[in-house]
């Protein structure tokens, strides 16, 4: 309907191609196609000029409003996306939230006011779509998911002791010297 219309307001497919950024060959295409689906004849064409018929000055009238409508739609969602509102349900584990996110989260409430924010931290794994959550951030590896995930970070886990404690373990020679030890071995790590 779009190019009918802006054929029937311009009159010509030239004038009505540069004004929707396409070819005259598809704005032809498209009136034609269109003629063809409401098998009525639309716009009198002649070398000199393009007019519409009866039916196409009818049908006009109706697409021009329908046009108006779905472009108030489009600008309406496009305003609406502009600027964030709404809440923000996500979940993350407990010490990322506490020292990754809390900084994060308060520039954002800065940026976007209109926004709110539900952050449950945790050292479970959320259910997205039980708890209704728009984000879940996780540490470790995923199992399989129909989920949408992107890789945000590393991380890396180090078993540490403190300096004293090494040296009352004596010498350590070989890995399996560790089990010998005691609050060393694996079943009590």
């Amino acid at each position: 309907m779009a190019p009918f219309a802006a054929v029937v307001e311009t009159g010509s497919f030239t004038q009505a191609a540069t004004r929707l950024s396409i070819t005259k060959a598809v704005v032809s295409q498209e009136v034609t196609n269109l003629e063809q689906e409401v098998k009525a004849t639309l716009l009198i064409r002649s070398t000199r000029s393009v007019t519409p018929t009866e039916a196409g000055r009818e049908f006009y009238l109706r697409c021009r409003h329908i046009i108006k409508e779905a472009e108030d739609a489009f600008n309406l969602l496009s305003q609406s996306t502009e600027i964030p509102t709404g809440t923000l349900r996500m979940a993350a584990p407990l010490d990322y939230g506490a020292t990754i996110l809390t900084p994060v989260v308060t520039a954002f409430r800065r940026a976007y006011p209109s926004c709110r924010l539900a952050l449950k931290l945790g050292d479970h794994i959320n259910d997205v779509f039980a708890e209704d959550l728009d984000l879940a951030i996780r540490v470790g590896w995923l199992s399989d998911s129909s989920l949408q995930a992107r890789k945000i970070g590393n991380f890396q886990q180090l078993l540490v002791v403190s300096t004293a404690y090494v040296d009352s373990l004596g010498l350590l020679n070989r890995p399996d010297d560790v089990l010998e030890k005691p609050n060393l071995s694996p079943t009590s790590l």
